[in-house]
């Protein structure tokens, strides 16, 4: 436990709310969470559930249903075939990666991970006496892994890699073709490729290349939380090979038992056409917000060399203005009433040089939270 690190976001969260109490309005950017709440189709499924059915354990994989609606939303939406019998429900994108670090970790295998990245993935990989490798990046590889830097990281104890397209902290994209690359080189050495997809949905300009549609040999990590606004419902998904399906299950069942079945029943309804007009419409503001919030912040002189594809995070330098992104932080939250996270939780690579913005909040928001910014760098 000594080596599991809480979030320092969480320390600039309790911070905010305890300004927030004694009367301060705090522009919030430093949180991962939408703040819409799920869509009216959504809550109406689950209140009838609670009403019609009654609610007991689901089968540790999830309902049956709502593997087959997740299996017709690749097909329908990604043109990719993958069999609801490969699909997990689980307990939040959490439950998905804690489920294949179980299955695929054993002590002393080594998993190769960007820096910076979720900072979750490493810990997950801790948790079964693994270790992680974590593999510096840059604005040269979109701050992703690729195939030259996995092959030239790779040891006779390297089990995999774990990877996010797109990325948090800094919304970048893996391009289809580096993708495809990365599969496999992995394969062809005998590894695995654990592909965290949670903001699959929310991209704003090229295409989405899941890693599905390379191997059936990969596993594919996957969320209702993002997209689709579901936060605080815990509830997600594992696409696995059909031979781990077994593992998998026996894992889950220990663990879990189940995922929430009020939230399965929710789900269903989250791919209804419905649903998808109101998912969209958030996905155009978001992106309105991306728009708005990185010229403004590389006019105040954060340095951006690349700009976010999906998500809903600006990873951004602060050279000229301080060496150190945590007092960085910690400043601009007690002078300025602007709350965003520091580079520090998310790695070692220069993570002192940098600060992660989330767009999660309104646009006059951020409009204020600019203007704020701008009053602090001037002072």
């Amino acid at each position: 436990m000594s080596e599991i690190q809480p979030f320092q976001v969480m320390e600039i969260w309790n911070r905010a709310k305890a300004l927030e109490a004694q009367g301060k309005h705090i522009v919030q950017m430093q949180i991962g969470e939408p703040d819409f709440t799920a869509p009216d189709p959504v809550i109406a499924a689950c209140v009838d559930a609670l009403k019609q059915n009654p609610i007991h354990y689901t089968s540790a994989l999830g309902m049956p249903l709502l593997r087959s609606a997740i299996s017709s939303h690749y097909r329908d939406r990604y043109q990719l075939d993958v069999p609801a019998s490969r699909i997990a429900v689980t307990a939040g994108a959490s439950g998905a990666l804690l489920i294949a670090a179980g299955v695929l970790v054993n002590p002393g295998d080594e998993i190769l991970m960007p820096d910076p990245a979720y900072p979750c993935n490493r810990h997950f990989v801790r948790f079964f006496e693994g270790q992680v490798k974590n593999i510096p990046v840059g604005p040269e590889t979109q701050y992703q892994l690729t195939r030259e830097l996995i092959e030239a990281n790779w040891t006779e104890k390297t089990r995999g890699v774990l990877i996010a397209s797109p990325s948090n902290p800094t919304g970048t994209m893996i391009p289809a073709h580096e993708m495809r690359a990365i599969v496999e080189v992995v394969q062809a050495r005998g590894g695995v490729t654990i592909v965290d997809e949670i903001y699959q949905g929310l991209t704003y300009a090229s295409g989405f290349a899941s890693a599905l549609a390379w191997s059936d040999r990969v596993f594919v990590v996957n969320s209702f939380s993002k997209y689709f606004s579901m936060t605080g419902w815990r509830l997600g998904w594992l696409v696995m090979p059909e031979e781990c399906v077994r593992e998998v299950e026996a894992f889950a069942q220990n663990a879990f038992i189940c995922p929430s079945a009020p939230a399965q029943y929710a789900g269903l309804a989250a791919f209804g056409a419905e649903t998808t007009r109101i998912l969209e419409q958030r996905r155009a503001e978001f992106q309105r917000r991306r728009d708005f919030l990185l010229p403004a912040l590389r006019d105040l002189g954060f340095s951006i060399p690349v700009t976010p594809e999906g998500a809903f995070y600006i990873y951004a330098g602060i050279e000229r203005f301080a060496r150190d992104s945590g007092r960085f932080a910690f400043d601009l939250l007690e002078e300025a009433g602007v709350a965003i996270t520091p580079g520090k939780d998310f790695g070692a690579n220069q993570a002192e040089r940098y600060v992660r913005f989330a767009y999660t909040r309104s646009l006059s928001d951020l409009q204020e939270g600019v203007r704020r910014l701008g009053n602090f760098l001037h002072k």
